[in-house]
Parts: C-alpha cells; sequence; structure tokens
C-alpha cells in the first residue's frame, strides 16, 4: 500500500525536534521498562515523564484530575496566549501517554515506548508552534490503567480531552496496521452465592454456586454459536469452592465480551446478563455482576487514518492493503472512548522492522514482545510514528480547513452524539438487568 503525502513546511522542524531528543527518549523508554508498574501505580513512571517535560518546557499538572499517576503537560505560544486574551478561537491538538504495564510479564504491550510516542509528539509540535510563533496549543494527556479499568474513561468524564480539535496516539504491535479492527470491549465480575452443605450427607440442603457459575459458562458456549465471527467472549473461573466435600456456597469468575461497534456490544452484553441471571434462576442462588471496564470499539478517522498513512509512508514504513489490515484480529483500548469523544486515531506500529508483514514471533502480551520493547529497533520505529502524528497533528492546527474536514467525518463515524450518548444507551441496558445484579 503506496501513499504519498502533500508537502508539509514543517517537516524539517518536527524532524529535527525528535531527533535531538533521541537519546533522552530512549533513556525515558529504558526507565520505565526496566520498572514496570501497574495500573494506578505507576508512580516512577509519572515522576520521570512529568519531570522531563517541566524540563522541556511544558506547563505541567501531576495527578491531573485528581487521579494519582495521571498528568498533562501543555504548551501554548506567546502568539496562542494573546490570541486567547484577545477572545480569539485558539485551536489546540492532543496525544496521550500510557505507562502502565502488565501482571507477570512487564511491559509486554510496549507502554514504555507509547510513554515517549506520546511525549515525542508534543515536543515536535511545541518545537513548531515556539520557533514560528503560530497561534496553536499542544497538550500531553498521561493515561494511566489502560490494561486494567482504563484511566482515559475518567479523564474524559473530568474534562481532559475538552477544547481539543483531536487527539492523536500510536501503539506498538508486530505489524504496521492504521486500519485495525480495535474491538468494543466489557469486562465482568460474576458471582454467585448458594448455600454450603455436606456434599455427601446432606447434598440436599445445599445450594450449589459453583453449579451456578458452570451452568453460566455453559451457557456462553452455547451463545457463541449464534453471535458475530467479530464478536468475542472469554473467561476464567477464578474461585470454585474451598473443597471437594462441600457444597460451594461462592463461586465467582471474571469474563469479557468484545465486538466490532457499541451495537453489536451492548446486544452481547444484554443477552450475556440474561445467562448470567438465568442460571442463578435455574440453580437457586442469587448473582452479583460487577463491571470493571467498558471500552469501546476505535472507529476509523478516514482523513486522520489518510495522513498519518502518507507520512509515515514518506518516512519508510510499508503497509499492507488496507483490506489485509482490516483482516488483523485486533485487541481493545480504552482510546476507543476517546475517539467516541472527539476526533482521533490509535495505528499500530511495528517495533521489528519495516517489511510490511506481520511478525507472528512477536505478539504483544507475550515474553519475547517485552523483550523487542526494549530494542533500539523497536524504539527508531517508535519515533517514526511519533513523526507521522506529529506531522498529522500540525496540519490539525494549520491546514486550512482540515480539522473542520476531521470533525465532519467524525460527526458521520460516530452519529450518536459522541461517547455521552452511547454511554446512556450502555446505561439504560444495565438497569434491565434482572434480580438487582449490581453492575454499575
Amino acid at each position: 500500500m503506496t501513499v504519498t503525502s502533500q508537502p508539509n513546511q514543517y517537516f524539517n522542524d518536527v524532524n529535527q525536534a525528535i531527533e535531538s531528543e533521541t537519546a533522552s527518549l530512549r533513556e525515558l523508554s529504558l526507565q520505565i521498562h526496566g520498572n514496570p508498574e501497574l495500573g494506578y501505580k505507576e508512580v516512577f513512571a509519572h515522576k520521570v515523564l512529568t519531570d522531563y517535560l517541566e524540563s522541556k518546557g511544558f506547563t505541567v499538572t501531576r495527578h491531573a484530575y485528581e487521579i494519582d499517576t495521571a498528568f498533562v503537560a501543555e504548551y501554548a505560544s506567546s502568539a496562542a496566549v494573546a490570541a486567547a486574551a484577545a477572545g480569539q478561537k485558539v485551536k489546540a491538538v492532543g496525544f496521550c501517554s500510557e505507562y502502565d504495564a502488565l501482571p507477570g510479564v512487564g511491559h509486554a504491550c510496549g507502554h514504555n515506548l507509547i510513554a515517549i510516542a506520546g511525549v515525542a509528539s508534543a515536543l515536535a509540535v511545541k518545537a513548531v508552534l515556539e520557533k514560528h510563533n503560530l497561534v496553536g496549543r499542544v497538550r500531553l494527556v498521561g493515561t494511566p490503567a489502560e490494561e486494567t479499568t482504563g484511566g482515559k474513561i475518567p479523564l474524559i468524564e473530568r474534562g481532559a480531552f475538552d477544547g481539543l480539535e483531536a487527539c492523536l496516539m500510536t501503539h506498538p504491535a508486530p505489524a504496521d496496521i492504521v486500519y485495525t479492527q480495535m474491538l468494543a470491549v466489557g469486562g465482568v465480575l460474576v458471582e454467585y452465592f448458594g448455600k454450603a452443605s455436606h456434599a455427601s450427607a446432606s447434598p440436599w440442603e445445599g445450594v450449589n454456586a459453583l453449579d451456578a457459575l458452570i451452568t453460566a459458562y455453559n451457557g456462553i458456549g452455547l451463545l457463541r454459536q449464534q453471535t458475530a465471527s467479530t464478536s468475542r467472549v472469554h473467561g476464567i473461573i477464578t474461585h470454585g469452592g474451598q473443597a471437594a466435600n462441600i457444597i460451594p456456597d461462592y463461586a465467582s469468575g471474571k469474563f469479557m465480551y468484545r465486538a466490532i461497534n457499541v451495537e453489536d456490544h451492548a446486544k452481547l452484553k444484554k443477552d450475556l446478563f440474561r445467562i448470567f441471571n438465568a442460571a442463578a434462576e435455574s440453580t437457586g442462588c442469587t448473582v452479583k455482576i460487577t463491571a470493571e471496564m467498558e471500552y469501546k470499539n476505535v472507529p476509523h478517522n478516514e482523513l486522520l487514518a489518510a495522513r498519518y498513512t502518507a507520512y509515515t509512508s514518506d518516512l519508510g514504513v510499508k503497509y499492507m492493503s488496507r483490506a489485509a489490515q482490516e483482516a488483523q484480529a485486533g485487541g481493545s483500548t480504552d482510546m476507543g472512548n476517546v475517539v467516541h469523544y472527539l476526533p482521533g486515531i490509535h495505528p499500530l506500529y511495528n517495533i521489528v522492522g519495516l517489511d510490511g508483514e506481520l511478525d507472528k514471533d512477536v505478539t504483544n502480551h507475550s515474553y519475547r514482545f517485552t523483550e523487542v520493547a526494549k530494542t533500539q529497533v523497536a524504539h527508531e520505529a517508535t519515533l517514526r510514528s511519533a513523526k507521522g502524528l506529529a506531522l498529522t497533528g500540525v496540519d490539525v492546527l494549520f491546514e486550512e480547513g482540515f480539522s473542520e474536514a476531521v470533525k465532519a467525518d467524525f460527526e458521520k463515524t460516530v452519529p450518536h452524539g459522541g461517547v455521552n450518548a452511547v454511554t446512556k444507551k450502555l446505561e439504560a441496558l444495565s438497569a434491565m438487568n434482572a434480580g438487582g445484579c449490581g453492575c454499575h
């Protein structure tokens, strides 16, 4: 897939700004990689990133929006400050950094690289604003806990992304894919409560919570026959009882459900909750369902995606055809919630090489990916992707009519009024669940 970009007069500024910081950015990445921290516990990463950004002239808000390991770093040119004081609109573009790790395997999703990609992109846009004293602002949002409950979700609700024309981020992978299918995902803890009894002497006195959980598990297996090929349901039993000779009075499991869009996801959620409640009813147990996360799918903003593809192609990236990209199975991310709120993109970039092919030996969430995420090749790929984001961000700020066209594409792609309407729809579905399941 070959794409040629339109000339960007700030290309050299972006390239120089990032290349001049390559050593310090690599040091940041390796520090975070060597100190993996789980979601909402990213104390070290939060400190080194905010200290670095402050040293580079950003106005930094640590522990932003009452989230201990979130931050916001902003820069406005003097021309932007003057324009705002005069009552003029000043456009702003945003980027995201992630920096949480996975339990057991560390940075097996390369969030050390995502951290510096966001920093590099923001640095480059700042350099353009500063050098040419253009009217514009750049904001980097440090977003914790993507791997668990989704730090971007409360940040959206509390205003971290308000006032942005677009928000961009990138993600390491075993291939360069702009048009990936990132699915909507929900996660729930399902708990069944029964009555304990001796499994041999008086089993009839018991109410078997494990039976309820197994009934639900089997029901999900049958449901899969009627779900779309783009939907997924997976789960584990987290508690099945204490001893074989005791009827379990408590059993629990964790389940995740995914779909290609919000509408399919809402239907799948409704079907699952009906199974969970029916399993309780059929066994005489009670059930409690606790929502742990709710990520939306990532719709493609055609203009942002095409511009990023063009710039990274100019930088040497080779892409599969769009059809081949869309055929690749994807995961899920809370960036989906962001791009349902305002225009944005979430491309994947290859940390293995530039051949345009999928490397099946290096998959996200594997020990091998953890090792590759600290290599020089991965670092160079990260900066290449960051340059593509930064150049796209510059176009959002300064190319006449571009941000307006991006917004129009967003409104066409996300026609339900953004994240607020979608959230209300999902909340309405939750309220339909019988039996006081405790989902929220």
